[in-house]
């Protein structure tokens, strides 16, 4: 990153760049100190979004997989319109939403659902199908039913499926509110790039752009805090009691 930001730095004094094209990482934080309040309260509402759009999608995955895995004519049925849905492009879907759920929050945070819930209800039924035959066959013998067989192993092997699609997804989500708010949005860091380029400041959107990267890595940062969370509860719930 050091290098990468002292070449942009050097090239663009040498090259004597306008600012309007390409301004040099000096410009970029001084738009970031100046414009700090600004960003933070886009930052704020971009997240907002993002975070509602990815538990939601989080449930609906959670559910729809173990659904999927429980019947298998439902996984072949529904899987390929899973695949298919990713062939959309989400800025043909964008004006739709906005026509018909208005201009609020609501079509962001269905855009950051639906490019967040392939992800994960992709690894998470990959995983519940990779769980030992053999070992549901001896949990059987011992009388335990579907329901106890999830419970008892088939989740818990699969959760780390399950996350893995949730890290993919929470570096995702954010794109997905950007979109939205490109789109038709009165705040968030999507609705204050289009405002700040209209006007050719052009070191605020790389500024806003920096607020994506963080929020993007801070989300990614809590889901490996969650999983690590998680499996630490596990361990302690199957610690035999004195």
């Amino acid at each position: 990153m050091v290098i990468l930001l002292v070449t942009w730095q050097v090239a663009v004094t040498l090259l004597q760049t306008p600012s309007f094209i390409l301004p040099s990482p000096v410009s970029v934080a001084q738009a970031l100190a100046t414009e700090a309040g600004g960003l933070l309260v886009n930052s704020w509402v971009t997240l907002y979004e993002s975070l509602i759009g990815l538990g939601i999608a989080c449930m609906l995955a959670f559910g729809t997989a173990l659904v999927m895995d429980r019947w298998q004519l439902l996984y072949q049925s529904f899987y390929p319109l899973l695949v298919i849905s990713q062939t959309l492009p989400v800025m043909v879907l964008g004006p739709l939403l906005s026509l018909w759920f208005g201009f609020g929050m609501a079509p962001k945070i269905i855009l950051v659902i639906l490019m967040s819930y392939f992800p994960i209800i992709v690894a998470f039924s990959e995983a519940l199908g990779k769980v030992s035959t053999d070992q549901i066959r001896f949990l059987q013998t011992m009388g335990a039913k579907n329901w106890q067989v999830y419970r008892i192993l088939k989740i818990p092997q699969g959760m780390q499926g399950f996350f893995a699609g949730l890290r993919i997804a929470a570096t995702y989500c954010v794109s997905g509110a950007i979109i939205g708010e490109w789109l038709s949005a009165e705040a968030g860091l999507g609705y204050y790039m289009i405002r700040v380029k209209n006007g050719y400041q052009i070191d605020k959107v790389f500024a806003a752009i920096f607020c994506v990267i963080i929020l993007s890595l801070a989300l990614n940062l809590g889901t490996w805090a969650l999983q690590k969370g998680y499996y630490r509860l596990l361990i302690q719930g199957r610690k035999p009691t004195s």
